[in-house]
């Protein structure tokens, strides 16, 4: 990988309010990675060594439940910062991370974490308002999973890939994600038949092309 520069990182949201200064130490401790499709960046229970942002590509971070089900908790798009298990409190990552597509990714030594937060206040400010953030989005997608139907809560999920990823083009709104539906199903707390069959409606109604 090249030499890194702070034009990578300062237009990110994490990284915003920052100064040259500033970013210049924080790209300073960043490494490059590139991760391959299908590749896991950690894994579940793994120690957690490092923390990232995504600069390019798509992931989706995966738990494996107690009995043995794969629920999709998030999908990662550039510029998101993830394996931040040093804000959970945690020693270990609580799901893994999988690259979707070719990606690559910043990374930084956990052992930075506290430093970070305690010389960066605009880096501390934005990381807990990412985390407000991504709260509410789990305490809403909890409400779905007791309260919604099936095609209500795929509906939701297709609509936060849309907010994510999407982008206006002739005709309608193009999802620039490489998901599944056997994903779309994990996310939205169902079977892939199920998606299967809201999103077959969806088509024949005229309201997707899948």
């Amino acid at each position: 990988m090249p030499p890194l520069d702070r034009s990578l990182i300062q237009s990110l949201p994490v990284f915003s309010a920052m100064d040259d200064v500033e970013l210049d130490d924080v790209i300073s401790r960043a490494t490059a990675l590139r991760i391959p499709k299908g590749a896991a960046v950690f894994e579940q229970g793994e120690t957690a060594k490092a923390f990232y942002v995504l600069l390019n590509g798509r992931l989706k971070v995966m738990k494996l439940t107690p009995d043995g089900q794969q629920v999709v908790i998030r999908f990662v798009v550039p510029g998101d910062i993830y394996g931040i298990a040093k804000a959970l409190n945690r020693e270990d990552y609580p799901a893994t991370a999988t690259a979707l597509v070719d990606s690559v990714t910043l990374a930084w030594d956990m052992a930075v974490w506290d430093e970070f937060m305690d010389r960066h206040p605009a880096f501390a400010r934005n990381v807990m308002r990412m985390l407000g953030r991504r709260i509410e989005e789990a305490h809403t997608r909890l409400k779905e999973m007791a309260t919604q139907d099936v095609e209500h809560r795929v509906a939701h999920a297709v609509l936060r890939l849309v907010s994510q990823s999407g982008r206006n083009v002739e005709g309608g709104v193009l999802v620039d994600f490489p998901v599944t539906r056997q994903e779309i199903a994990e996310v939205s707390g169902t079977t892939m038949h199920s998606v299967s069959r809201v999103l077959s409606a969806w088509e024949n109604a005229g309201l997707v092309v899948v």
